[in-house]
């Protein structure tokens, strides 16, 4: 699977360090920071995808919209060979008519990925299954991420539904803000994404006498933690098993 590592990242050294060969995923919504760090992603990774910047807007209260400059950016961008996608706007928290109404919108074709929250229908994942070559999984309210337990739940109950009978999906599943060991191993994803590389700068988060002695040591213990899990053919769960659930939410 792919590792995208989200951005921005800072300072510009730890960036040149993360995305050195390596899959970047840059954000609209850092559009100051982005016009400059995405001309350095562009450079120097194997390939990068383009996110819509809903969902920090949406944390900030600042829900977005009007998305024209948006499609404006990813147009630009999409024309660059190394640049795989671009996530079409979603609403977050929003109906799944108000979703629908911007996948319908989105002006680029196929170099969009829809995005199927994870408290939506399953109707609505099969349709876009149906429609797409790939579908991005948004993790939301109750199945939100930081609870991996009641995300596979719900992964388990939908997934069969785009599945062949050995249980791969028929279509290319991204896992948004999915760069979690607890569900990368467990999930058949051909790609993820997150935004743990910026926990490089946070000096009160590495303590210890072998912690590393600089930011962008940090950033290669940080990628080589996360690129060492990967994705299985098909899902490993089911909502039956047996795990500890604080072991897995201990790590959010």
């Amino acid at each position: 699977m792919i590792h995208y590592h989200g951005g921005p990242i800072t300072p510009e050294t730890c960036a040149v360090v993360a995305w050195s060969g390596r899959h970047a995923f840059c954000s609209f919504d850092h559009r100051a920071g982005t016009a400059r760090q995405i001309e350095t992603a562009a450079a120097i990774c194997q390939s990068f995808a383009l996110d819509n910047g809903a969902f920090p807007a949406w944390t900030r209260g600042e829900p977005v919209t009007d998305w024209a400059p948006f499609y404006a950016w990813a147009a630009s961008w999409l024309t660059h060979p190394a640049c795989d996608w671009a996530v079409i706007p979603d609403v977050i928290g929003g109906t799944e008519a108000e979703n629908d109404a911007l996948v319908r919108e989105w002006p680029l074709g196929f170099a969009g990925v829809p995005v199927w929250h994870l408290n939506e229908s399953i109707d609505r994942l099969v349709s876009l299954a149906d429609d797409w070559p790939r579908v991005a999984l948004g993790s939301a309210a109750e199945y939100d991420v930081k609870s991996p337990r009641a995300a596979l739940d719900r992964l388990a109950e939908a997934l069969p539904a785009i599945s062949d009978a050995d249980g791969r999906p028929l279509v290319k599943l991204h896992g948004l803000r999915m760069l979690r060991p607890e569900i990368v191993e467990r999930v058949p994803l051909a790609s993820a994404d997150s935004t743990n590389l910026r926990n490089a700068g946070f000096d009160l988060a590495w303590k210890g006498t072998y912690q590393p002695a600089t930011k962008e040591a940090r950033v290669m213990v940080l990628v080589d933690r996360m690129e060492s899990h990967n994705a299985p053919d098909r899902l490993l769960w089911s909502p039956a098993q047996q795990l500890d659930v604080f072991a897995l939410e201990a790590t959010s």
